[in-house]
């Protein structure tokens, strides 16, 4: 079986990919990738063919540092409404629309069986709907980017298919016809996903550059171990690390920091001994060693505090961290601080708290083990397969 993955840009939309990816390779599958020309080496990197199409975030929102900062201090302070119309003008016109052709003249060429997308490339939705090629797709984000219920983005979705000369959708149906997979629990999303989500045991992949667990790691212990991260996207607003950096200075605390990969560590000064500062470690390897994360509330990261059975501290921004600030809060794993309000006195007084509170932990670790106790990978496979062999899936497959 042929199988096309379309995503677009950045390790937190590739990322969700890999594990299922790599279980199609195993399983004897041909896969591809279908990204924007700068993503390819990240790709092929990783064991994966690649084809170019569509552009990336730099062609969407700049390459200026100072103005991508300005962009991400705007949408932090942005009300619900703005940030959605944002995003939708972002996701459907700027990424949609611009990949189309591309993804079109590869399926045409190529030929996959199979189309399988990350939920927030919506270009792959499209085209295979347009083909008649099966396709599916994979959860990323604390929730599905636009629904019916929001005008702006039926207006925009369904404006970008009269002009792909498909028939209307205001119901926005078609994405997820066939068969959406998450690898987060139903509980996580209240049950509010598509009816063809199936739930699939908590996968996490972090690893696609070379960068492993520091030396001085090994010698951590007898003090707590905070994390604190803006992931690899909302890094630019680093003056919220300087001030938990600041606020946890004086605490008896190992506090580690990312500032991510396209920033200089030394960034936020000198620091304290116990206080130490990376561009990027894997999550997967550094969580399960940590007693507390300090997070935007990226997907990504969440999902990776989860599969240590990690609480947190969520700061969000923009995107879907709101959300996945909302469902933390609401399950009990972690506490939301409004990154506007942050103060080195507030993050002190919410760490103190949050490591001598037991609980969170407990409710951490509650749902850590409902995620690990669900299906695996291996039935995800043969869902996939199934829906290339037979070009549809009935309810409760």
């Amino acid at each position: 079986m042929r199988v096309l993955f379309s995503s677009l840009s950045g390790t937190g939309h590739f990322h969700p990919l890999v594990p299922t990816a790599r279980a199609l390779q195993k399983a004897g599958h041909e896969v591809a990738f279908a990204v924007p020309a700068p993503f390819q080496p990240v790709v092929e990197a990783n064991g994966f063919g690649s084809f170019a199409a569509g552009v990336g975030f730099d062609a969407v929102v700049g390459t200026d540092p100072q103005e991508i900062q300005k962009r991400q201090e705007m949408m932090m302070r942005a009300d619900a409404s703005t940030r959605l119309e944002m995003m939708t003008r972002m996701f459907v016109d700027g990424f949609a629309r611009r990949k189309l052709p591309d993804l079109m003249a590869l399926c045409e060429r190529w030929r996959p069986e199979l189309i399988v997308r990350e939920s927030m490339d919506l270009a792959g939705a499209l085209v295979g709907e347009k083909l008649g090629i099966p396709h599916a797709s994979i959860q990323v984000g604390g929730g599905l980017i636009g629904g019916a219920d929001q005008p702006l983005f039926v207006q925009r979705m369904e404006a970008v298919r009269v002009e792909f000369g498909l028939k209307p959708d205001p119901e926005l149906r078609e994405p997820f016809r066939h068969l959406h997979l998450s690898f987060m629990p139903g509980s996580y999303f209240e049950n509010r996903l598509p009816p063809t989500t199936r739930y699939l045991k908590l996968e996490v992949f972090d690893q696609s550059g070379s960068e492993g667990l520091p030396e001085w790691v090994s010698r951590l212990g007898g003090k707590p171990v905070v994390y604190a991260t803006l992931g690899t996207a909302f890094n630019k607003l680093v003056h919220l690390l300087g001030t938990i950096a600041e606020g946890l200075r004086e605490e008896t605390v190992e506090l580690i920091i990312t500032v991510g990969r396209d920033l200089d560590p030394a960034v936020l000064g000198p620091q304290p001994a116990h206080v130490h500062v990376e561009r990027y470690i894997p999550q997967s390897l550094l969580l399960p060693r940590c007693d507390l994360a300090i997070m935007h509330g990226g997907y990504n990261s969440v999902m990776s505090a989860l599969y240590a059975g990690l609480p947190g501290i969520i700061m969000p921004i923009a995107a879907d961290q709101p959300l996945n600030a909302q469902a933390c809060e609401r399950i009990g794993i972690a506490r939301v601080v409004m990154p506007d309000t942050l103060t080195p006195q507030l993050i002190r007084q919410q760490v103190r708290e949050m490591l001598a509170d037991g609980t969170y932990r407990e409710r951490a670790r509650r749902l850590q083990s409902e995620a690990l106790a669900l299906p695996g990978l291996e039935h995800g496979v043969a869902l996939l397969e199934r829906l290339a062999r037979e070009k549809t899936l009935p309810a409760g497959s």
